[in-house]
């Protein structure tokens, strides 16, 4: 029996170092295709410029929404043609704002509108397929709200959709998404390095490839005939991640993707790391349930083996983090079973170093000479990386056993400059439980590591103080972004007055005092008594009276 449990172990070890290997080759043949690609020149202006709707999709969005509104109020483009709809869903503050900013170009002559629904069903998905039927437009731009548009946007993107000979059966035009924030912290930083390497040399190797590709929700243009088309189905709400479900079945369907490297389109980088961790979340499980959901039919469908593999291995991909996981979680008992670790790490070894040389060309493509000052932050990617592998995995699984779930908004705050801060925010979000699990999970990584150095040595024993550094890093990022929330209590209680009696604390109008100070123990409970009109129950926690 013991033997059984050993082999087993064995094997999924094996099992998850392979699927690394898989997906450090994946990220080296992608690099391989964009290794002879040069900047194309632009596609020239159609005959006629054709009409476009903006669509803006916004969800309680105070910080951001009046900054989008302008900048898609301001493209340069034939005002007869384009017609922008603001899909509010918001329930706080935001609704005002986007009253206030859609009055005010309305005025200026710019066709524009608030679409608004009962509820949010379907959540983002809903909302655009919710405000399709009223628009205008033969296409469709899509844009969230953290995004900031240039005004020369629609003029840059709409010629791919008139390119000769097969631009008729184009189905989107994405763009790449640019930085507003990069430079505000490291975690901006590394963030933007894992976005450039996505777009730059991901999708621009898909294409290349002529692989399937998604659209990425935000910073492009659909042609209204394909979300519209039977086959392709329209926008469907059963995955969050609908922007690549749609995607998908459009390219199944028999249209054509198109990704333009050259035109940026500039967004806001998460600058909390638990925004982050809910932005990957959602990514995540999202995804998994579009492998679910079509990959049977990109297996089956009749395109080359390579491109319907590249289509699942691209669909799978968060599946590297479950895989990163397990693979800690098999060594302590693998060692203490008496096993040894199999020896899959030459391997490993070898294509290590694929998703490192993928970010390092991303940055060459995009920044020229100045590529190494970016790509510095690598270390500080890798470290989040591995140590988000819980937050993600834990999305993967219900990715792998729900259909749908809560759109969970990534909270945007403006912030574009170091100067600028965050945390005061009403959408700064609160410590997880998952931080319990991590930090337990650096607790373990370095066991591993003491029981491998003890028993084998080498690579792996590093390898297990790497995972230990990464979730004491998210673990630790996460304690000190939220530390004003922390001590906030206790700040609060050490700013009562010391004396009581010298105060007019005792005074019957101030009744939200009174049951702060009654809920306190020690000398303050004695030493105070609730007028008999008043009642603890009747006020908030922030000393309001309830109706």
């Amino acid at each position: 029996m013991l033997h059984i449990v050993v082999s087993g172990l064995q094997f999924l070890y094996l099992v998850c170092a392979a699927g690394l290997a898989i997906y450090s080759l994946h990220a080296l043949w992608l690099v391989w295709q964009v290794r002879r690609l040069s900047p194309q020149p632009a596609p020239p202006p159609p005959a006629a410029w054709p009409s476009v709707t903006v669509q803006l999709p916004i969800y309680n969005e105070l910080h951001v929404a009046e900054r989008l509104i302008e900048a898609c109020a301001t493209l340069d483009y034939p005002p007869h043609l384009l017609q922008i709809q603001v899909l509010d869903d918001s329930t706080d503050e935001t609704i005002a704002i986007v009253e206030r900013a859609v009055a005010h170009w309305r005025a200026q002559g710019c066709n524009i509108s608030v679409v608004r629904r009962s509820d949010r069903a379907g959540y983002k998905a809903g909302a655009l397929a919710h405000a399709l039927p009223a628009a205008t437009g033969d296409f469709i731009a899509i844009f969230d709200a953290d995004f900031q548009p240039e005004p020369d946007f629609l003029r840059r993107i709409l010629p791919y959709f008139f390119t000769e000979p097969e631009g008729e059966r184009i189905g989107f035009v994405q763009s790449r998404w640019g930085h507003l924030n990069r430079d505000y912290s490291p975690l901006t930083q590394s963030q933007a390095l894992a976005l450039d390497g996505h777009f730059a040399v991901e999708q621009e190797g898909r294409q290349a490839a002529n692989y399937f590709f998604g659209f990425n929700g935000s910073a492009g243009v659909w042609r209204r005939a394909c979300i519209e088309d039977p086959q392709t189905g329209g926008w469907q709400d059963d995955t969050l991640c609908e922007d690549l479900d749609l995607s998908y079945r459009a390219q199944l369907a028999g249209w054509r993707p198109c990704y333009v490297n050259d035109v940026a389109a500039p967004a806001e980088i998460p600058p909390q790391l638990s925004a982050y961790k809910r932005q990957q979340f959602r990514w995540a499980k999202g995804s998994i349930q579009t492998l679910r959901k079509l990959g049977g039919r990109v297996w089956h469908s009749e395109r080359p083996l390579i491109v319907r593999l590249f289509g699942l291995i691209h669909l799978g991909s968060y599946l590297i983090h479950p895989m990163l996981l397990l693979l800690l979680l098999s060594i302590p008992p693998l060692l203490l079973l008496g096993g040894q670790l199999p020896s899959p790490m030459p391997l490993i070894g070898l294509t290590s170093f694929g998703p490192p040389l993928l970010y390092a060309v991303g940055q060459r493509r995009l920044y020229g000479s100045r590529w190494w000052r970016y790509w510095l932050y690598l270390p500080l990617l890798t470290l989040l990386g591995m140590g988000v592998c819980l937050n993600n995995s834990l999305a993967v699984w219900q990715g792998l056993r729900t259909q749908g779930g809560t759109f969970q908004r990534t909270p945007k705050f403006r912030v574009e400059h170091a100067q600028d801060r965050w945390h005061h925010s009403a959408y700064a979000l609160p410590l997880d439980r998952v931080l319990i699990a991590e930090i337990g999970l650096t607790l373990y990584a370095l066991a591993a590591a003491w029981l491998v150095a003890v028993s084998q040595g080498g690579f792996a024993a590093i390898f297990m103080l790497l995972y230990a550094a990464s979730f004491a890093m998210v673990a630790g990022i996460s304690l000190w972004q939220n530390r004003l929330a922390l001590f906030k209590p206790l700040r609060a209680r050490w700013q009562l007055p010391k004396h009581p009696k010298k105060t007019n604390i005792n005074r019957p109008n101030h009744p939200a005092l009174w049951c702060i100070c009654a809920e306190l123990p020690g000398r303050y409970q004695r030493k105070t008594r609730l007028p008999p009109e008043t009642s603890c129950r009747n006020y908030t926690s922030a000393g309001t009276m309830q109706q």
